[in-house]
């Protein structure tokens, strides 16, 4: 069960040292275990805020897509590994502070907008951020449909939008990469959205518009189908 969000939500934490060793020795590691092949990385914006909007497949998506990008990557996490108890505890804790990573507690009310907030806190930085719009992880194998607080983000903040499409790592499988055949794993970076039409346009309507841009985007990047509908399969 996850805890409550505090009141008074803490500053974003920033990645420090421990995220820049962690990308200097996973790049080479998922590289030899996993083939990735990386497209469209010149498509991040060098400078100024980016939202990056991906789909999602498995867990090693979260450390993919930082390993992937030329700049610093941050995500929202589950608040469980700020929470911990005992030596393990003290560690995740640590560990996920120091990369950077911002704790989201339950997925509706005042809690999901405190999450919300601190992802608009870290675009406002001039920071990347990252986020799955779906929601949860694809179990079928489909894109399924957004949610709004992404295009919250992005509208709020003025963001660059950068959809990203992940393939292939849904299929990797404990110890997969010592099979022959092992999969390959594939990053492609959009080309940022182009909004500028937008400006002037009531709030909900280019909300439903921008998640919608991001959605057809993803697909045209990962070549899933599109499921249409809410994804409700998955709780991680």
């Amino acid at each position: 069960m996850t805890a409550p969000a505090p009141s008074t939500p803490a500053p974003a934490p920033r990645p420090g040292a421990i995220y820049f060793v962690g990308r200097v020795v996973l790049r080479p590691l998922f590289w030899l275990m996993y083939r990735p092949r990386i497209v469209g990385r010149g498509n991040v914006p060098e400078r100024g805020p980016v939202l990056l909007a991906s789909n999602h497949l498995a867990s090693l998506d979260t450390v993919i897509i930082p390993t992937s990008a030329a700049r610093p990557v941050q995500f929202l996490i589950k608040s469980s590994y700020f929470t911990g108890s005992g030596v393990i505890g003290r560690f995740t804790r640590w560990f996920f502070t120091s990369i950077g990573g911002v704790p989201v507690y339950r997925a509706t009310g005042r809690d999901a907008r405190a999450a919300l907030d601190a992802g608009a806190g870290i675009l406002r930085a001039g920071s990347v951020f990252a986020v799955f719009p779906e929601g949860t992880r694809s179990r079928d194998g489909k894109l399924h449909e957004g949610h709004g607080g992404a295009a919250w983000m992005a509208r709020d903040t003025g963001a660059a939008v950068v959809p990203v499409g992940l393939i292939g790592t849904g299929s990797i499988k404990p110890l997969s990469h010592l099979l022959p055949g092992r999969p390959r794993v594939e990053v492609r970076f959009g080309e940022p959205l182009d909004l500028s039409d937008l400006e002037g346009v009531p709030d909900g309507k280019a909300r439903r518009e921008i998640t919608e841009r991001m959605m057809t985007a993803i697909a045209r990047l990962s070549g899933q189908e599109r499921s249409g509908s809410v994804n409700a399969t998955s709780r991680d």
